[in-house]
């Protein structure tokens, strides 16, 4: 029998988007019920920018936003300490576990919102760049979310990241090691990627950084709503195998782009404990 999820670190905070209601004003939040959409499940298609405009006055300024964001980021109390959480030997563990006898793993961000218009955008990202400078083992990064610009998308290739041409809907197979960095998606998108790794040794090659799925677990256990559960099942049932580390967001600051954010790692052994059938 597997062993029972564990979260390793916790904070009282609630999820962001559809799930709940946040307050800008010092980090205080209204508990309301989440907010669960059940959509049609899409096929991944082709996707290109709706604008075509090539500005370079744009591009400049959002480049200069961006550095901006990442010395700010990289300067600050949460990032240090986010650092040392991942450098500590038990999480570093699990990195490696998941990197096995490969040197690289790739980094896919899904859902990035527009880095040009927002700043909790452009602090997700500037993240996910500076871990990349920090750990040599994090290969190439990829992103993807169907409302990035043409400018948007000139930026984040000056910034050694390939935009997809792809909208996969979530659902790219971590055949090698892979870290999906999907902070603040909807719970669709995490379904989405969790059903498409649905094979132990797929999931095993998975690290996901994203909303606390502790806390979807809690929500879900609200509602009696068959199918309200049933588009969510598998991030209730990854959680019987999940070691889930929260991160500590500490100041305002980081608030609006981190709360509510963990590491998951995946540790299914038997395919037995793949099945479904009992949610």
């Amino acid at each position: 029998m597997a062993a029972s999820a564990k979260t390793l670190t916790a904070e009282s905070h609630t999820l962001n988007g559809d799930w709940t209601v946040v307050s800008s004003r010092r980090g205080r939040q209204r508990r309301n019920p989440p907010k669960i959409t059940i959509r049609v499940q899409k096929q991944p298609s082709h996707w290109a920018p709706t604008d075509l405009e090539i500005n370079f006055a744009r591009e400049s300024k959002l480049m200069q936003k961006m550095q901006i964001s990442m010395k700010k980021l990289e300067m600050s109390q949460f990032f240090l300490n986010l650092l040392d959480e991942m450098q500590a030997p038990e999480m570093m563990n699990y990195f490696h576990r998941v990197l096995s006898s490969e040197l690289k793993m790739k980094m896919i961000i899904y859902g990035i919102g527009s880095i040009e218009s927002y700043e909790s955008p452009r602090l997700q990202l500037s993240l996910a760049i500076l871990l990349k400078r920090k750990f040599n083992w994090i290969g190439d990064i990829e992103v993807f979310d169907p409302i990035l610009s043409a400018t948007e998308s000139r930026v984040l290739e000056a910034l050694e990241s390939s935009v997809l041409s792809i909208n996969e809907q979530g659902r790219r197979q971590a055949e090698k090691p892979t870290m999906f960095f999907m902070p603040h998606c909807e719970a669709e998108l995490y379904d989405n990627l969790l059903q498409a790794n649905w094979e132990a040794r797929l999931l095993n090659c998975t690290v996901l950084f994203g909303n606390s799925f502790e806390t979807y677990e809690q929500h879900l256990s609200e509602y009696k709503n068959s199918a309200i559960v049933d588009s969510t099942r598998h991030i209730l049932a990854v959680r019987k195998f999940t070691d889930e580390f929260r991160i500590k967001t500490i100041s305002d600051t980081y608030f609006s782009a981190f709360h509510d954010s963990s590491w998951h790692f995946f540790r299914p052994v038997l395919e037995t404990e793949l099945q479904l059938s009992n949610l």
